[in-house]
């Protein structure tokens, strides 16, 4: 099986280096983005705020904001402690203190996601272009390769045009399916932060006048 693959990295010629090296790098990604999504920037959403949603209607503030730093470094958490510390501030201050917090997290939970699908397409296009200098190979193996080495050209050549794409596409389509599913898991942890952040600025806002829970109308 080793042997097998080895050959059909040989086979391919000096364009299986440049796509090979795209998907080390490709997979360092998909490794350090799976980390930080799944174990660093996200928490149980409803679990956390409703919590946080039980201390601030106590009117625990310091404590909901121990909560929230012993939740870091959780993009929801950061966020609802943005709000938290401007809790006895105006409705504007609080509203902008969540807006500031996000701003500034959201870059970072996208990071690199989108490099993945860039990645899938570079190697994509250097199977491409193997194949295309598989094809002049081959052509001038017909063309001008003494008879007796023809056949011999011609099948090398044939095989860096086969195998560039083959290896290209092997590459190419988990980081694609990669680039998709962590997509989806970088919205989720987004839509989360908007939707919680929102209903927090909303109960601090009612808190400030002195009115009940809004989210219990």
């Amino acid at each position: 099986m080793l042997g097998e693959m080895a050959k059909f990295y040989t086979d391919g010629g000096i364009f299986m280096h440049p796509i090979a090296f795209v998907s080390i790098f490709g997979l360092a990604i998909v490794i350090e983005r799976f980390i930080f999504l799944f174990f660093k920037y996200n928490i149980n959403a409803n679990q956390f705020t409703a919590q946080i949603h039980k201390l601030v209607m106590a009117n625990n503030i310091d404590r909901a904001i121990k909560l929230c730093n012993a939740a870091a470094p959780a993009v929801l958490a950061k966020v609802l402690k943005a709000g938290l510390t401007r809790a006895n501030k105006g409705e504007i201050e609080i509203a902008n203190a969540i807006e500031e917090a996000t701003l500034e997290i959201v870059p970072q939970v996208q990071k690199r996601t989108g490099t993945l699908q860039s990645l899938a397409n570079i190697a994509t296009l250097l199977g491409l272009l193997g194949t295309i200098m598989g094809l002049i190979e081959a052509f001038a193996a017909v063309a001008n390769a003494p008879a007796e080495q023809k056949t011999q050209m011609l099948t090398a050549a044939i095989a860096i045009a086969m195998n560039t794409t083959a290896f290209g596409l092997i590459v190419a389509i988990p980081f694609l399916l990669a680039y998709v599913f962590l997509n989806n898991v970088t919205k989720k942890i987004i839509d989360e932060v908007d939707q919680h952040s929102v209903k927090l600025q909303n109960l601090l806002a009612s808190r400030g006048k002195g009115e009940t829970n809004p989210l219990d109308r």
